[in-house]
């Protein structure tokens, strides 16, 4: 059986912002891997919790990011273009259940996401 572990309302907040500042990427240019960077590296040291929501969600928007990336040549022949669509798609959705689950001190596994971080 799963230990359940209590982390206190900071915790759970910062680990929340974590996944939930990489919509800023939709405001200004890699501000989906800047926003998680700096919430990362200003607390990683404060709480193990945070360390990990950190690391996931960098390593989801890199992922996500380098997805990307290689769909773009693919829209020359029109099936990259529903590619990137989903990745938006699942980006979004991601990151927002991500930050409520976060927020909850529940954990989340992204999907298609490549550990880069340990």
């Amino acid at each position: 059986m799963e230990e359940i572990k209590t982390y206190t309302q900071s915790e759970r907040d910062w680990a929340m912002f974590c996944h939930l500042s990489a919509l800023a990427g939709y405001f200004f240019p890699f501000g989906s891997i800047i926003g998680p960077i700096i919430c990362w590296i200003s607390r990683k040291d404060e709480s193990a919790w945070i360390d990990i929501n950190g690391k996931s969600s960098l390593n989801f928007q890199i992922s996500v990011l380098l997805y990307t990336v290689l769909a773009i040549p693919l829209c020359f022949i029109l099936i990259g273009i529903p590619i990137i669509v989903f990745l938006i798609i699942l980006k979004v959705v991601c990151i927002i259940i991500a930050g409520i689950r976060a927020g909850k001190g529940e954990t989340f596994k992204y999907p298609v996401s490549i550990p880069f971080i340990q």
